[in-house]
């Protein structure tokens, strides 16, 4: 994918790019209820979240992010469990991923949403996050 990298992400209060959203994908029913609470506990109660599923994983991000708010909310994902913000605070976003380090959840990708990725599909970005994660765990055991 053009223009792809991984960058590491300030604590700033600026809003990162985009309208406020998490999409959550590959969570199970009872996984979705835990993030939910973790969203609640990291003062993101009023973020939009959504739960891309298979089928909507053509679509881009664009797309996703105006989905309304609980979409895809009861429905089981086999999609890699990811997840996407856009438009909260870099600050926020370490705390949301603090809070989820704490409450033990299962490993997740990671992304925030950029004027490039919002084109790309979610298929394609899951598979970039997937690519990324495997060369910073070669980078890691070396």
């Amino acid at each position: 994918m053009a223009d792809s990298k991984f960058e590491k992400l300030s604590r700033s209060d600026t809003p990162l790019y985009g309208k406020p959203s998490i999409l959550a994908c590959g969570f199970d029913l009872k996984a979705q209820s835990g993030f939910k609470t973790i969203v609640e506990l990291a003062g993101l109660a009023n973020v939009p979240l959504i739960w891309p599923g298979s089928e909507q994983a053509g679509l881009t991000l664009g797309q996703l992010s105006e989905l309304a708010d609980g979409t895809g909310w009861g429905q089981a994902s086999k999609l890699p469990r990811a997840v996407i913000v856009a438009g909260i605070t870099a600050a926020r976003l370490h705390g949301l991923m603090g809070i989820c380090r704490q409450a033990g959840m299962r490993r997740a990708l990671w992304a925030t949403l950029t004027p490039t990725s919002e084109t790309w599909t979610l298929n394609q970005l899951l598979a970039e996050l997937e690519r990324e994660r495997t060369a910073m765990e070669k980078i890691k055991k070396s």
